[in-house]
């Protein structure tokens, strides 16, 4: 039993620059996790891209018009503020200046970015594949831009 919750609380991102882990965190994030799997559930996230990867801070997908600009036709989400630090390998909502504003856009922290501590919803972290992370194409938005090619909840694929 406790194997299939693993399942169920794991994310499998194939990326252009290959495979993720990600274990999420429904103790810090319950609504945010449930978007999440929902999404990878629907397929949303296949074929979406790396729309901003900034060298030394986070890379940023979730936006359906590649351009940041976008979310899921789902509504917003309540913050979900916590205490977990946002440090190498952390999974966090972003969003627009409203704290209530998160919807499908997501970003990977490459290194410590403790200023964002407490002010974006923390859902996840990476325990497998950083390194396809860091080898996403840098910029705002890329030349070049890495995508997902799919995003699905681990118990599913079992």
């Amino acid at each position: 039993m406790a194997e299939e919750k693993d399942l169920e609380n794991t994310l499998v991102l194939e990326t252009s620059k290959g495979e993720v882990t990600i274990r999420l965190r429904p103790d810090l994030a319950p609504k945010h996790v449930e978007r999440i799997k929902e999404l990878a559930r629907e397929g949303f996230y296949d074929g979406i891209i790396f729309h901003r990867v900034i060298d030394g801070f986070m890379a940023q997908a979730g936006c359906p018009h590649g351009r940041g600009t976008g979310g899921s036709d789902k509504p917003d989400l309540p913050a979900e503020f916590n205490a977990q630090p946002h440090v190498r390998g952390t999974c966090s909502m972003a969003r627009t200046m409203d704290p209530n504003s998160a919807n499908s856009q997501f970003f990977i922290c490459f290194d410590n970015a403790s200023f964002l501590d407490g002010q974006y919803t923390v859902w996840g972290e990476v325990t497998d594949g950083m390194e396809a992370i860091d080898a996403l194409a840098k910029g705002e938005p890329p030349a070049s831009p890495d995508s997902i090619v799919s995003m699905k909840v681990a118990a599913d694929a079992a």
